[in-house]
């Protein structure tokens, strides 16, 4: 059985690590996971754990009554693979998360399942 493009992504969030998937004929990074490569067309890639660095490309707050959790941010964060993905910067007040925060990405969780979230680096 074949398995899915993001069966790789989800086995690292797993192991605590952003994989993504690295196209080897045009070299770039991709994301989402998927079985061409948006950049050269090639179907051939190997995952590859990120660095983790990135930046706040843009973001918003999402408002939710305090007995329902209260305000979280939601942002899209360009990493220095040049990937962007949705995501949440941890441990700032949703409204002091600025477009480009520089930011590191980590294996975190929402509602029990890994996901890719971010903190302010050096924070």
């Amino acid at each position: 059985m074949h398995e899915g493009p993001d069966v790789a992504f989800r086995r690292g969030l797993a192991e605590g690590k952003v994989v993504l998937p690295k196209c080897n004929a045009c070299g770039r990074f991709h994301f989402f996971p998927r079985v061409v490569c948006p950049h050269c067309y090639a179907t051939s890639f190997t995952s590859h754990e990120i660095s983790g660095r990135g930046e706040i490309h843009t973001t918003t707050v999402v408002r939710r009554a305090p007995d329902r959790g209260g305000d979280y941010n939601v942002c899209i964060v360009e990493l220095e693979e040049r990937v962007r993905m949705m995501s949440r910067v941890e441990g700032v007040a949703p409204p002091d998360v600025e477009i480009g925060m520089a930011v590191i990405a980590y294996v975190g969780e929402i509602d029990g399942t890994p996901a890719v979230l971010c903190r302010p680096e050096g924070g």
